[in-house]
């Protein structure tokens, strides 16, 4: 029942970022009456969480909770998707936010049946992005394969080519349409949450650490698509130099975190991170040797320590407290020394291993690029909430590092305050 000082005005809520926390937020906010933007800078939603293998707290495959969530959003009338998606700039106050949008174009419309027909027919290969370089994709592709929007996207690089052609000339639907132009539009919106996300750290400006350098040497976010069914080894953990089954794995905790050089804070997720991954080593490798090199372990709450505590108890698991000063490889064989002191014996430790997993630390994608938005930033690129003016408001691992759960709670806090700001007083 409405109270009767507060009346509900027209009004709708702009989400900007289409990953868990953006996803969340637009539910939320739709599933209570508000009409929701939902804008996406990818040609899919899913963010960060739709590149996991697994995640917590059940260790599920992101279909577990992406599929379930796409469903909701695809049958309700009161949220309007944008993918390829860019705010160009925000304009007024709470209650009334003038943004203009730039839709940059898929080159494929709204018959596309996903056949793959247009992949077929293309030659060309580019980066995968999804994968982080790790493979190749066809200039005709998929993002993957329970993407949201579920329809194919031409890459720029193949418009105005022979394969580009042929991609179009395979359709039967006439989905391909190449003549699609970026194009800008303008939205009236009462509230905007921001839910950018976040971006792994660059590893190659931690140049102790040896990523780009040495081909054995992978990022924790790169593991976790080594280790996907759908990633670019079919899920099979191999070593990236020869394709071989590693016999020991060094994770390297802090790689670039609570390090005035890089990420002075504590990115909360990369200790579970780890640990996580280090089940999927063992469950493909059971007699693999994995050691784990850490300033201190973060698992915040009874369930994850239990976790840590059944990962501490394998015999094949070794934990060493020592910040990794350097590491280097042999030429020949391809493997990788971790160097470290440990902070309890005070003995220098090297330990030579097949492969090492650099815990790469969580950074705000506004770090990067700011937002076209009258917003506060804290030094280290987070967004600062303002609940006494009101109006924009950032959730998830845009306003802090967080992990699914509590990025999940986040969202729904911020959906609420921005329901607030649609109701006049």
């Amino acid at each position: 029942m409405t109270n009767d000082n507060t009346a509900p005005t027209s009004g709708s809520i702009m989400v900007v970022g289409g990953g868990i926390s953006g996803l969340t937020t637009a539910l939320e906010a739709a599933e209570v009456g508000y009409e929701v933007f939902l804008v996406e800078k990818n040609p899919y939603l899913g963010g960060r969480v739709a590149q996991l293998n697994q995640y917590f707290p059940k260790l599920c495959p992101p279909t577990c909770g992406l599929e379930i969530n796409f469903r909701r959003i695809k049958d309700n009338p009161r949220i309007k998707v944008f993918t390829l998606a860019e705010v160009e700039k925000v304009a007024g106050g709470p209650g009334n936010y003038d943004v203009g949008l730039k839709l940059n174009p898929r080159y494929v419309n709204e018959k596309c049946t996903c056949c793959g027909e247009c992949e077929k027919a293309c030659e060309t290969e580019i980066t995968n992005e999804y994968n982080f370089g790790m493979d190749k994709t066809k200039g005709a592709f998929l993002p993957f394969e329970m993407a949201f929007p579920g329809r194919y996207v031409i890459s720029p690089q193949i418009v105005g080519t022979d394969d580009g052609k042929k991609a179009e000339q395979a359709c039967q639907y006439g989905a391909v349409d190449l003549t699609m132009q970026a194009r800008s539009i303008n939205l009236s919106v009462g509230a905007i949450v921001w839910a950018t996300g976040w971006e792994p750290y660059d590893a190659t400006k931690i140049e102790n650490l040896g990523f780009g350098q040495y081909d054995n040497i992978v990022t924790n976010m790169m593991m976790e698509r080594l280790a996907a069914p759908n990633g670019p080894t079919s899920g099979k953990i191999i070593r990236p130099s020869d394709d071989k089954a590693p016999e020991s794995i060094a994770f390297v905790q802090c790689a670039g975190s609570r390090d005035e050089n890089h990420l002075p804070y504590c990115s909360y997720i990369c200790c579970m991170a780890s640990l996580k991954q280090a089940t999927y080593i063992r469950a493909q490798y059971p007699d693999a040797r994995i050691y784990i090199f850490y300033i201190d372990i973060r698992s915040p709450g009874d369930r994850y320590e239990k976790f840590y505590k059944t990962i501490k108890a394998d015999e094949n698991v070794v934990f060493v407290k020592g910040k990794v000063a350097e590491v280097s490889e042999d030429p020949v064989n391809k493997t990788v020394t971790v160097v470290a002191e440990n902070a309890v014996t005070g003995e220098k430790i090297k330990q030579t291993v097949d492969m090492v997993v650099l815990a790469t630390g969580m950074q705000p994608t506004a770090a990067n690029a700011k937002l076209p938005a009258d917003l506060k930033y804290n030094e280290d690129g987070f967004v600062i909430n303002d609940f006494t003016s009101g109006g924009m408001f950032a959730a998830g691992c845009a306003n802090k590092p967080a992990d699914v759960v509590s990025s999940n709670q986040n969202a729904t806090g911020m959906a609420l305050k921005a329901i607030q700001t649609l109701v006049r007083k």
